[in-house]
């Protein structure tokens, strides 16, 4: 098969598998994340920080900032069409967000060895300023498919 011919069927089955795990994933609902970008091998989600997101001092709860990046990796590792989980992750929460910032969490994907898999994400705010790093390790079910 020619490659452009299969990077095409790649991205248009990385936007297959966002669209379905779009249509029952409660939680980007909840928190408005919106998912901007997808490819074979990353994914970019946005979040606006609302008022009911910030913690007693006035900044984004870590948690949610975590969630976002959370994000950004699932529909990264699941773009290939092979039902991924994360099997851990790390996070550097390096600055802080306040009410009415737009943070951008870019997921791409480091290493790919059988089902275990590497994926960084950085969080950046509307200004470019980062707000989190993030590690992501994922394990691929082999044989159980995101879409039909």
């Amino acid at each position: 098969m020619d490659k452009a011919v299969s990077d095409l069927t790649a991205q248009a089955l990385a936007e297959q598998v966002r669209d379905s795990m779009l249509a029952t994933d409660a939680a980007a609902r909840l928190l408005g994340l919106q998912v901007t970008a997808v490819s074979p091998t990353g994914a970019t989600v946005t979040m606006t920080v609302r008022a009911d997101m910030l913690n007693g001092f006035g900044i984004c709860q870590g948690g949610l900032v975590t969630t976002l990046a959370d994000t950004a990796f699932a529909y990264a590792c699941n773009a290939c069409n092979e039902m991924t989980v994360a099997s851990g992750f790390d996070v550097n929460l390096l600055a802080p967000s306040r009410a009415g910032d737009v943070l951008t969490a870019t997921a791409s994907g480091v290493s790919q060895s059988g089902r275990v898999g590497l994926y960084d994400v950085d969080v950046r705010n509307q200004v470019g300023m980062r707000v989190a790093s993030f590690r992501g390790r994922s394990y691929r079910l082999k044989g159980k498919p995101v879409v039909a």
